[in-house]
């Protein structure tokens, strides 16, 4: 039996249908760029996300960067964010202006740990006298914007960190491009709250992988903010606020209307495909239970409801792992091998291995299983058998 990674093939077969009815919609009238379809999926969208706003834009990176610059993020400011995340989560804070800087995760969710966030702006920063603005003691630079990253399907523990935003003044743009639909309960607010709905704006990407995933690229920005909303707008169109009226310069970051239509169909199936993630989560927490002490596996805070973009073990050889999966026909991936600040994109920086030790090991120990919606127990089983079995001989 083999066992892929991601089966993208099965849901576009089961969709076919309705797919190339948005096609044949769109090559009716001719709406390729904008129009109803991207308004509806917008409003369709938003409220998924219980946010008062969604701006549809060409990718999750357009996303972040958008967010980042219409919430007032500006040139010169320091932006703090995980090393354990893709480069998108960076590049859009460098794209935007701004200086990324790295905050540490925590050991059991791979976010951002609270604790340390606290400690950097304890002892990294200062409050500059006149302006009452955070700065960075080595430079002067503000820091002004924390990105949390939701993380394989589950949410950061954004409380603490929503605290420490409103104590130092920052604003929070919450990197939900692994989230779609994952919730959060807020011990301030006594309720669940949905990835997207929380921070000052947050950033979705629409990649075909994702739990959401477009047939190409995609992405959208959610928040509460008219004001922020109205300039991701603007952004994502070359700063018009009407055609040919450019209040600022913007960008070509545009959502195709076939794309969005997409999206609409996909979006009516997501809380079905997402509790068949959450039911394929629990059968590996069973297969994989008696490797307690040897496997990791995903830990799950009692306020997190996860959707499992990812189902990522912890083990000793992630490499003998992985080749003992591939060549029982069993798909596999890393996410992520090497943590940012040991790019060489970012050897400016001036980091070194240990500067953010959690993510370094995190980074050489994880693997992510087979997990896709039609994943089958049996093909879980075989999976599970294999990881013990290389693991008993670890132990």
């Amino acid at each position: 039996m083999i066992v892929p990674f991601l089966d993208l093939v099965t849901p576009h077969r089961e969709l076919e249908d309705e797919l190339v009815a948005v096609v044949r919609e769109a090559v009716k009238t001719a709406g390729f760029i904008g129009g109803p379809m991207v308004d509806q999926f917008e409003r369709e969208f938003a409220e998924f996300c219980d946010a008062s706003h969604c701006v549809g834009v060409g990718s999750g990176t357009d996303a972040l960067r958008f967010a980042l610059t219409a919430a007032g993020v500006n040139a010169g400011d320091t932006v703090l964010t995980v090393p354990n995340t893709f480069i998108a989560t960076t590049e859009a804070i460098s794209q935007a202006g701004a200086h990324p800087d790295f905050i540490d995760v925590d050991e059991k969710t791979y976010t951002m740990d609270p604790a340390k966030l606290r400690s950097y702006l304890e002892t990294a920063c200062t409050r500059d006298a006149r302006t009452g603005r955070t700065v960075l003691k080595r430079n002067g630079s503000p820091v002004t914007a924390i990105v949390p990253v939701h993380l394989y399907g589950q949410m950061a523990d954004m409380d603490p960190l929503l605290e420490l935003a409103t104590q130092y003044n920052l604003l929070v743009i919450e990197d939900a491009c692994q989230a779609h639909g994952a919730q959060y309960f807020s011990r301030k607010e006594q309720r669940w709250r949905k990835a997207g709905s929380m921070g000052d704006a947050a950033g979705f990407s629409f990649y075909p992988g994702k739990n959401l995933g477009a047939c190409g690229e995609a992405g959208a920005i959610t928040t509460r903010d008219q004001q922020i909303a109205a300039r991701c707008r603007m952004l994502r169109d070359h700063g018009q606020s009407k055609k040919y009226f450019h209040d600022i310069e913007g960008y070509n970051g545009r959502l195709d209307a076939i794309q969005a239509g997409f999206l609409r169909v996909k979006l009516r199936h997501l809380a079905r495909w997402t509790e068949q993630r959450q039911a394929c989560a629990r059968v590996y927490d069973e297969l994989l239970a008696d490797a307690k002490g040897v496997v990791t596996t995903p830990y799950v805070p009692e306020w997190s409801k996860p959707v499992y973009h990812l189902y990522v073990v912890r083990v000793p050889d992630r490499e003998a792992l992985q080749q003992q999966l591939t060549a029982a026909g069993i798909g596999t991936g890393i996410h992520y091998p090497i943590p940012l600040h040991l790019q060489k994109a970012y050897v400016n920086m001036g980091y070194r291995p240990g500067s953010f030790p959690v993510s370094e090991a995190v980074s050489s120990q994880i693997l992510s299983l087979p997990m896709f919606p039609n994943l089958s127990v049996e093909q879980q089983r075989l999976t599970a058998a294999e990881v013990l079995r290389l693991m008993v001989h670890v132990s």
